[in-house]
């Protein structure tokens, strides 16, 4: 990219930079620049390859340098600048990596009078516990963020020459303003470091520091580990940014001020709430950031197996996304046993907590929720995010649209990429305002119409449980009768757990009618398995021979057995063993046994009760004998990915002859060979092409596995348990750091 790039200041960022540079063959020749005091230093950068020379004079370092890094700590920038001012070329593309920014660009304009065109801000989100070229790496920037700010003015050329170069090291490229830039790491980044001095000031300051540090545990060696950081420079970044810092210093004692308020009082409910909702949102970040920053796992599934024993597979993802909604909307305490800890359903815990609903844990399944009532929710401090959810997603946007308040919801790459306005028309003609992209997905920007929303007759084009559920949410908060009626049975789950909750439903053939005139009563919810995260093993039990395999305690909704009743017609050996109803639910054993299958056309009535369950019926069909066709599936094609096309083109490489058509699919069943395939980060398609490894004649690859945390965290240990050889390559993931770039930002 670059003839000679000169780096000012080689410590561990910019050693790093150097590093990562000589690797990446960025740059023809790398030189230094420092001042006398730093030759010992540069003399090491030299002997270890760092660079290729350093210069203490300035205009010789910079001399015919195509790109010049300004890496030293944020006090000496302005002295930089002023002794670049010279010899500053329109050539040259300058950057800098200081952590705060609004200070630098302050430091050219008194220099330059403006901030010339061809300096572009960066700061890379990096660093490391010791500082020092002789600490610096080749890949300390890999799959790390580096912000890049630039201005109205700065040449176009020389940002994306800028992106590209750190994009090439590794870094995942965002770009804001530098006020923004300023307040964000002010709070991520600068108040933590504060904090962490602060602690250590005081606790090595009292008579009995000796035994505070003594005994101090693991917590309080990653908390204060940030305090290593060197003084000096975090005094001028401090000092740099302290009209971001001080504000948010008065908001963290106004909420120390709260937590010591609480404790004097013995107020532990409102103590757990605070602690609960930073746990949670704890874990929110790491997902978010996971999200973004992970490198996507991989299962590899060696040939064979059969699946044998016994197993509870975890609770029903519908069910425990439903008893957060309406236990948070009931009046008194609702106890939930069996919620499935999956990242979905835990966003939907998540985006009640954020509106003040105090919900103690889950700790193994069970959830205490104390009800704030149908009328209770508050306004979110923030917007809602809600992962890869589009149950959370679509339900939530018809119960906020009647809401007394605005709010927002967002999701990640998938959700974001999702058809909303399934819902958002509907909701629009009960008198809702929801505006999404102009594709129609989220984010979701929702105006509450609280006492506006008018009932509608609703008359659904495609049977959806997830449309249907959202407007009857959205006709608690309506005037008159709302009514949806479905041109295909749905899983009915809304409606059974309304009526548990004592709210009036009233059913007709497949219409449902629900009003404003009730109230939620707090019930106990027993959850039961998730039938769409048994039918992966009911398929392999009945694909792999030798299998012999008891489900235990899993819900049979006849709304949602569609997967049982398809395998039956394809020859499969399924008992259904002691039926009972719990919490409103049928529950059962299901007992299955190998049984060889066959193709058959499978009937349209069958394909909403099974929609789910398709990936890996597709797996069942290209094992049986004959051919299978599917058509009236066509919502496959709008699920957290194009599920008939995904499917078809895995099928395809295992050597399946698989075509897709507009609304299903044709599969001449066979034999299932070996190779890669990618699920698109659809757990659904990963665990479906896992469960192919029992007929496999060869390995099987499966790339992008990580979203099977969305539905089914469980699913790799409980299916090699049973017999099936999965491995998973989670090696590649990124170990978030306790602060990020929390040591030397700056060398």
């Amino acid at each position: 990219m670059f003839n000679r790039l000169c780096i000012i200041g080689v410590g561990l960022i910019g050693g790093s930079i150097a590093r990562t540079a000589r690797q990446q063959n960025l740059s023809k020749s790398i030189v230094g620049y420092g001042r006398q005091q730093d030759v010992q230093n540069l003399e090491t950068a030299k002997r270890l390859g760092v660079i290729d020379n350093y210069y203490l004079r300035i205009e010789e370092a910079v001399q015919s340098a195509d790109c010049v890094v300004i890496a030293t700590p944020v006090a000496a920038i302005e002295s930089i600048f002023a002794s670049l001012k010279p010899v500053w070329s329109e050539y040259t593309i300058y950057t800098d990596v200081s952590s705060t920014k609004v200070s630098v660009v302050l430091a050219a304009q008194r220099v330059f009078g403006s901030v010339p065109e061809n300096f572009v801000p960066a700061h890379p989100i990096a660093g490391a516990e010791q500082s020092g070229v002789e600490a610096s790496v080749d890949d300390l920037f890999l799959n790390k963020r580096l912000i890049i700010s630039p201005l109205s003015q700065t040449r176009t050329e020389a940002l994306q020459k800028i992106q590209g170069f750190w994009e090439r090291c590794g870094s995942v490229v965002s770009v804001m303003d530098v006020e923004r830039h300023d307040a964000i790491l002010a709070a991520t980044s600068h108040l933590p470091h504060i904090l962490a001095f602060a602690l250590v000031d005081m606790l090595g300051h009292k008579d009995e520091q000796s035994e505070i540090f003594k005994y101090a545990a693991g917590g309080f060696k990653d908390f204060t580990r940030i305090a290593s950081s060197d003084p000096i420079m975090w005094r001028d970044i401090c000092s740099a940014n302290k009209d971001e810092i001080i504000p948010l210093l008065q908001q963290t004692r106004e909420q120390l001020d709260k937590i010591q308020h609480l404790l004097e009082n013995s107020d532990s409910q409102q103590l757990f709430a605070i602690f609960a909702y930073a746990n949670t949102a704890r874990q929110r970040f790491l997902n978010q950031f996971e999200g973004i920053m992970s490198k996507s796992i991989t299962f590899q599934v060696q040939p064979g197996g059969k699946l044998q024993g016994e197993a509870r597979v975890p609770g029903d993802k519908s069910m425990s996304h439903r008893s957060i909604m309406l236990g948070s909307l009931a009046e008194g305490v609702t106890h939930v046993k069996g919620f499935l800890e999956a990242e979905d359903a835990l966003a939907t815990l998540q985006a009640f907590r954020d509106m003040g609903v105090e919900i103690e844990g889950p700790v193994n399944g069970c959830l205490t929720i104390h009800g704030v009532g149908k009328h209770g929710l508050k306004a979110p401090k923030g917007e809602l995010y809600l992962g890869n959810s589009g149950t959370s997603m679509r339900l939530l946007s018809g119960l906020l649209a009647g809401q007394s308040f605005n709010s927002v919801l967002t999701g990640d790459k998938s959700l974001s990429g999702r058809p909303m306005k399934r819902v958002t028309e509907p909701l629009a003609a009960m008198g809702a305002d929801i505006k999404t992209t102009e594709k129609g997905t989220a984010p979701l920007y929702i105006t509450g119409k609280a006492g506006q929303l008018k009932g509608i007759n609703y008359v659904m084009p495609m049977a959806s449980a997830q449309v249907k559920s959202c407007l009857l949410l959205a006709g608690m908060y309506a005037e008159g009768e709302t009514s949806v009626t479905e041109p295909a049975p749905t899983r009915d789950h809304t409606e059974r757990m309304l009526s548990g909750f004592s709210y009036p439903v009233k059913q007709q053939g497949r219409k449902v009618t629900i009003t404003a005139n009730g109230n939620l009563n707090a019930a106990d919810i027993d959850v039961p398995s998730d039938i769409s995260s048994a039918a992966f093993f009911l398929v392999g039990a009945s694909i792999a021979p030798g299998s012999d395999l008891l489900l235990k305690h899993v819900g049979i909704n006849p709304t949602r057995t569609g997967v049982i009743d398809i395998l039956r017609l394809m020859g499969a050996n399924i008992e259904v063993l002691n039926e009972r109803i719990v919490g409103g639910e049928p529950v059962a054993d299901l007992h299955v046994v190998y049984s060889p299958l066959k193709g058959i056309d499978i009937p349209e009535e069958l394909v909403p009760l099974a929609i789910d369950e398709f990936p890996v019926l597709f797996v069942a069909a290209a094992c049986a004998e004959g051919q299978t066709r599917l058509s009236g599936a066509e919502e496959l094609r709008v699920k957290e990915s194009d599920r008939i096309q995904v499917m078809a083109d895995g099928l395809q490489i295992l050597g399946v002859n698989a075509q897709p058509t507009a609304d299903g699919m044709v599969i001449q069943g066979g034999s299932i060979g070996g190779g890669v395939v990618t699920s698109h980060g659809d757990h659904r398609i990963a665990m479906s092409f896992s469960i192919a490894g029992l007929r496999a004649n060869a390995p099987i690859t499966i790339l992008d596995c990580a979203n099977v945390n969305t539905s089914f965290p469980e699913f790799k240990y409980l299916v090699k348990r049973l017999g099936l050889a999965l491995t998973s390559d989670d090696s590649n993931n990124v170990e978030v750091e306790a602060t990020e770039g929390s040591i030397a930002e700056e060398s």
